[in-house]
């Protein structure tokens, strides 16, 4: 079964950057879509980001031009480059893939991101 190992969260002073990674076990199937997810205290999970194999990417509106995703399809991960960071930004941070082909969504195990004023 495939699963999603995710890195690089951790805490940080405002205006200061994180690099977030997540990679996806096994072989024999593709993702077709990549993104991550962040849940903040007492908020729900929302969209950060996402992008296509193609590479087409969209982003929530409070992260437009602090944010970078990107994908290395090769070794079927997703990045996260945050900048600028703000202390509203502090949540807990979720890769997602999905795989249409085997009607699949898969789940990182979650990492915390902290930002500090």
């Amino acid at each position: 079964q495939v699963q999603l190992v995710e890195s690089g969260g951790g805490l940080v002073q405002a205006g200061g950057s994180l690099r977030l990674s997540c990679a996806a076990s096994g072989s024999g199937f593709t993702i077709n879509v990549m993104g991550w997810y962040r849940q903040a205290p007492g908020k729900q999970r929302e969209l950060v980001a996402i992008i296509t194999s193609s590479g087409s990417t969209n982003y929530a509106d409070s992260v437009k031009g602090r944010f970078t995703i990107s994908r290395e399809n090769a070794k079927k991960t997703v990045h996260l480059q945050m900048n600028s960071l703000k202390p509203e930004d502090t949540a807990v941070y979720y890769c997602n893939m999905k795989a249409y082909y085997h009607r699949s969504d898969y789940w990182g195990q979650g990492t915390q991101v902290t930002v500090s004023s």
